[in-house]
Parts: C-alpha cells; structure tokens; sequence
C-alpha cells in the first residue's frame, strides 16, 4: 500500500475497467462531482448524475461528451434528486430501483457551503437536510439494491461520502437528542455558518461509522468510506469568495486560485475510494475510513468515534423520517 502511494493516484492508470458497473453521483453538474462523474465514465461506468435541476444536468452531460468519455465509453445519464426533502428522496430512490437492477457505487457528492439559517422543509435547517438527512434518506432506501449487488460474485460494493476538514472545528459539546439539537444555529459564536457546515460533517462521519458497524454484524460486504477532498477550487468556493464584500472578495479570491486544486485532482479521492483495487485487497482498514490522499487512510475527530453519538444520531434522525411516514430497510 505504501508503494502505491508513494507513485501518486491516477485514475487513468489505477482505477481498472469499470464496464458494467453502475454508480450514482448525487450532485455533479460542476465541480467535484462534475469530475468525479468523468473519472468513472472514461473507465467505462454507467454513471448517474442525480440532480434537482434536469436543464443544468442535461447540460454538464453535454459537456461531458463534449470533452469525450472513451476511452471505457461510459455512460452518464440524469436522475432526478431534491435532497432539501425526505419525501422526494425516497421517490427519487425508489424510481431508480425501476430503471436500474444493480447499484456498485453510490458517492453523495452533494452538498450546501456555508449559507444563511433557513429552514425550508419539515422544520429542519437546510444544511442539515441536505448534507446529512437527505444523504442518509436516499442511502437507506437504496440499501436493498446495494444487498443484492454485493451478493453477486466478484462485487465490490461502497459507499462514499463527501466530507471536509471543517469536520474538525465542530464543537465538542454537540448533541444529537431532538430535533432542537440537529437545529443548533451557532449563533453565539464567531462563525456561525462554518460551525454549521462542521456541525453536517460531524453528523455523516458518525452515519459512516454506524452503518458501516451494522452493515459488519449483518456479513454485508459493503464498505462505507468519508473522503476529504482537499480544498479545491469549485464553482461553489467561488461564489462564497464572491460573497464576502468588495473589500475581501479580491483576496480570497487570489488565495483560492494559488492554493486551492483543480476538481480534477480534488476528485481524486472519491474516485480511489469508489474503485480502487486497494481497498478491496484491504478491506478491513477500510471499514468507516477516512480518506485524504495522497497519503490515504487519516484520523477524524475523536467525536466521530463516539459510539454514543453515533446511536443518539441514527435513532434520533430514524425517528424523524418515521414521523414523516418514511420506513426503510434495517441496516
């Protein structure tokens, strides 16, 4: 492992012919999604790009084919997803499981930056919906699909999430009891919106790793991995930088520019996680991973660990779906 590694990743070189396999990319009209989707698709995947907005999909997939998908002539469709509602996930997981019969990789790309406190969907905060609840929702409806790939012979079933660094500014005192707890604002600190953005990446971290330990007691040979990207130069991170006032925007802008990746090499990291040969021939280093290449395997906060917050997180969020009429497979 150290020697592969220590050569770089290249996914033209490293990642092996994926034809056949089917992977769904929540997000992925620009940005690291955008690239994660074309890594896959050049090695020969069917991909999904599941967005809200079909005219923006339609036309990132044009752009995608504009720049040429061989030479593993993959595929890259649109799926219609709205992560900000439970209700429509599972509606959009469940018209999935019609069009397709297996499912190798789901990677949940998508995700809100640091934005304003609003709450536009069953009283909780958008940032949580759509970086957790949603994630979790369409993860837990997809499982049955997900089972019956990782039964078939030589398969090689993973889930991925998106995380960040941020994760390590969450507060130590975070609690997940009700819903007043996943609604916490932040408000009474220095910088409310990132401890918000943190406080989502704590939450998929402590998912990651409980689900990846019931998947474990089940035999279910599906890993369940959290990659840091890196800070990388998106379509996102310029809008923020644009955000910040005449003043400022200039300066973060340049920093951005001269520090911050490319999404081609920020894609990197889910596209080793979702296809890598190496974390199959290691399986159990990889179980609950978090991921940072170059270097692979890193630690998370120790808040991720908790196995406390991790069972007061998964029954507190199953039990809000529950209350919306939402019941998924047991995992």
């Amino acid at each position: 492992m150290g020697a592969f590694f220590s050569r770089g990743f290249k996914p033209e070189r490293d990642i092996p012919d994926l034809t056949g396999k089917v992977i769904l990319v929540t997000g992925g009209n620009s940005g690291i999604g955008y690239a994660t989707i074309r890594h896959l698709a050049r090695r020969g995947a069917k991909v999904y790009m599941a967005a809200r907005n079909e005219q923006r999909a339609n036309a990132a997939i044009e752009r995608l084919r504009a720049e040429g998908l061989g030479p593993g002539n993959g595929e890259v469709l649109w799926h219609k997803l709205d992560l900000s509602a439970p209700r429509n996930v599972q509606q959009a997981a469940e018209e999935f499981m019609k069009r397709e019969e297996r499912l190798d990789v789901l990677i949940n790309n998508a995700a809100m930056l640091l934005v304003p406190y609003i709450k536009s969907h069953d009283g909780i905060q958008d940032i949580v919906m759509v970086n957790y609840i949603g994630p979790f929702a369409f993860t837990m409806a997809l499982l049955p699909l997900l089972k019956m790939t990782a039964q078939e012979p030589n398969s090689d079933v993973s889930l991925v999430y998106l995380n960040s660094a941020t994760h390590y500014r969450c507060p130590t005192d975070v609690r997940f009891r009700d819903l007043d707890d996943l609604n916490r604002d932040f408000e009474d600190t220095s910088f409310p919106q990132l401890l918000r953005y943190s406080y989502t990446k704590i939450m998929q971290l402590l998912f990651v790793r409980e689900l990846q330990r019931r998947l474990d007691e089940e035999g279910v040979p599906i890993l369940t991995i959290a990659v840091d990207p890196g800070e990388v130069n998106t379509e996102g991170v310029q809008a923020y930088a644009s955000s910040v006032g005449p003043l400022l925007a200039p300066l973060y802008k340049l920093i951005v520019d001269l520090t911050f990746t490319t999404p081609t090499k920020g894609a990197y990291g889910p596209v080793f996680a979702a296809a890598s040969p190496v974390l199959r021939a290691a399986p159990n280093a990889y179980r609950g991973a978090y991921l940072k290449l170059p270097g692979g395997l890193v630690k998370a906060s120790p808040l991720a660990g908790r196995e406390d917050l991790q069972r007061e997180l998964w029954e507190t969020t199953d039990g809000f779906l529950k209350g919306l009429g939402l019941v998924f497979p047991s995992a």
